[in-house]
């Protein structure tokens, strides 16, 4: 014969057994929306980096460039980030008080300094720009 703190306590381990069962089940669509989320949201560098104006007056990135059809360009940019910069040729930049980082299209990464001046007497080719 069971006595009564016995039972009482048979039930309560029940209970407990449910109520983890049930917090389980509330959990698991949490912890999936949690892990996809994470997935989905890019890593690493924040894409901030913003083209902009130039003005000789401020201190932005200021790459000289052309494409393979000789058009030439000027472009200013300003803020951390990551930039396609579409496998333009750059002649010449100023890095103002921005570290850059250029991604050329042979793969090679080349790094410079803020307030750094470059000529390139032969172009790069660059995919991409990397203000950090």
């Amino acid at each position: 014969m069971i006595a009564m703190s016995e039972f009482s306590s048979t039930s309560a381990r029940g209970d407990n057994v449910l109520n983890m069962k049930k917090a389980a089940r509330t959990m698991v669509p949490a912890i999936a929306a949690a892990a996809a989320f994470t997935m989905v949201m890019p890593t690493g560098t924040a894409f901030a980096i913003n083209k902009t104006s130039c003005t000789s007056s401020e201190p932005f990135l200021r790459i000289h460039s052309h494409n393979k059809w000789g058009q030439q360009s000027e472009d200013c940019y300003a803020n951390a980030g990551k930039t396609g910069f579409g496998g333009w040729w750059v002649d010449e930049i100023s890095t103002g008080n921005n570290r850059v980082k250029l991604y050329d299209h042979n793969g090679s990464v080349v790094t410079l300094p803020a307030h750094r001046d470059e000529q390139y007497p032969q172009a790069k080719k660059i995919d991409s720009i990397e203000i950090y």
